[in-house]
């Protein structure tokens, strides 16, 4: 299934194609995907660094400098250092965590995978994440790749999404159902 063409209809697509294609061909797929979980770890981390990628204050030069001193402290490989490089010389760091999803979602393709988006009231361990593969590749027949997110708001339960399926089994959702039900 090629789910490029869609990828691409979009910037931060064509940035996402772009370095799926160099990392695929550079063999370095695992190294890339390690090094965006570690950029997407430190943007979930630092309020500063999403400050950076938004601001339109700072000039080129001053931008390229410091997100070159992000990727070192980072410890981030060639290609993701050159990634966020390019964002920076062309003022689109802003479309940093959709290049990122785009590339996810292209290398769980090329891997022959789905990606789950499951978001939970709280972190789950790498048990808990590998139960749920296990039920989810059970479901749907495939490998699938998780993308956990935390939103507190959803009290407890998860919220899992693949492609257009989405499995809602919060306490939020059900305790609205029941205020609705019980409305009449």
């Amino acid at each position: 299934m090629d789910i490029s063409g869609g990828i691409q209809a979009s910037l931060s697509g064509r940035y996402a194609l772009a370095l799926f294609e160099l990392a695929r061909d550079d063999r370095a797929l695992d190294q890339v995907s390690t090094d965006l979980d570690t950029i997407t770890a430190a943007l979930a981390e630092s309020a500063d660094l999403r400050a950076l990628l938004k601001s339109p204050l700072i000039g080129r030069t001053d931008l390229r400098k410091a997100i070159a001193a992000v990727a070192e402290s980072l410890g981030l490989g060639k290609i993701a250092t050159n990634l966020l490089g390019v964002l920076a010389s062309n003022r689109r760091l802003v479309q940093l965590p959709a290049v990122i999803r785009g590339f996810k979602s292209l290398n769980a393709a090329h891997r022959g995978e789905t990606t789950a988006q499951v978001v939970s009231a709280h972190p789950l361990d790498a048990e808990q994440i590998g139960a749920l593969k296990d039920k989810l590749r059970h479901r749907f027949g495939r490998e699938v790749a998780i993308e956990a997110t935390v939103d507190k708001s959803i009290l407890g339960g998860l919220i899992v999404k693949m492609g257009s399926r989405q499995i809602d089994g919060s306490i939020r959702t059900k305790l609205n159902t029941l205020a609705h039900a019980m409305k009449g």
